[in-house]
């Protein structure tokens, strides 16, 4: 059963990884599938390649998400090339790790500014087209991090924390045009980003998760089709842990 067939879903961040994995099992179910990409140009043309060889209409756009035009800009190409936009990933995010007292003033701007600033962006770029339509998903990824902190990531988690209460107000302001806003918060994803670590890292994360494994892209992938389709018609301002029950 296909969860997303005639949807037009907007992905950021999704020429690897998590974003990636959110945009193959869209098409899987159906959804056409605008996403964005920040400079693997490759990646992206096989991304595209590979999601339209499954019958749905898929376009990659080089586009900055944290660039409050960039956005405004990409969010009217989707609409005059698709038609509507029926849901909204805010997937696009990065990381500058340090402690606070040796974090620059730089890399906690810059943090906070590609991770919630685009969220503010994009949302703002879609809200016009779904109060029109009177419908809309919005689903943003937060991170565990953002739920209880982590030493060495005030920047990662101030932002991913900042999307959080951004999307539980978007869910209170919208709700009544049947505009949902929900938040995913992955925790341990093993991605080619986790692939760099040393193996006995990897292990000691897996052994401290209680369902004993990382999670795959696909494991956020699956909760997003939830929260895009009809079967998730009642619920915004959620925040679900998809985590192997890390936060348990």
């Amino acid at each position: 059963m296909k969860l997303l067939e005639g949807k037009t879903a907007i992905i950021t961040g999704a020429s690897r990884g998590i974003g990636k994995g959110i945009a193959e099992v869209f098409a899987a179910h159906g959804a056409n599938v605008a996403f964005t990409y920040s400079s693997s140009v490759e990646a992206a043309n096989a991304l595209e390649k590979e999601l339209n060889e499954l019958g749905i209409k898929a376009k990659g756009y080089q586009s900055n998400a944290a660039d409050y035009q960039q956005a405004q800009d990409l969010a009217a190409e989707v609409l005059k090339e698709f038609g509507s936009i029926d849901v909204l990933i805010n997937n696009a995010g990065i990381t500058k790790d340090n402690l606070l007292m040796r974090i620059s003033e730089e890399d906690f701007d810059k943090v906070i500014e590609v991770n919630l600033k685009s969220v503010f962006n994009m949302t703002k770029a879609v809200q016009r087209t779904m109060l029109k339509q009177r419908k809309g998903s919005i689903i943003n990824m937060s991170s565990v991090v953002g739920v209880k902190g982590n030493a060495g990531q005030t920047n990662y988690a101030a932002s991913k924390a900042g999307i959080i209460g951004f999307s539980k107000s978007v869910a209170l302001e919208l709700g009544s045009r049947n505009i949902r806003s929900n938040v995913i918060a992955p925790g341990f994803i093993e991605t080619e980003m986790t692939g760099k670590l040393p193996e006995d890292v990897v292990k000691g994360w897996r052994e401290a998760i209680p369902l004993k494994r990382g999670g795959t892209p696909e494991d956020v992938a699956n909760a997003c089709v939830f929260l895009a389709s009809d079967l998730s018609a009642y619920v915004t301002g959620q925040v679900l842990n998809v985590d192997g029950g890390m936060l348990t």
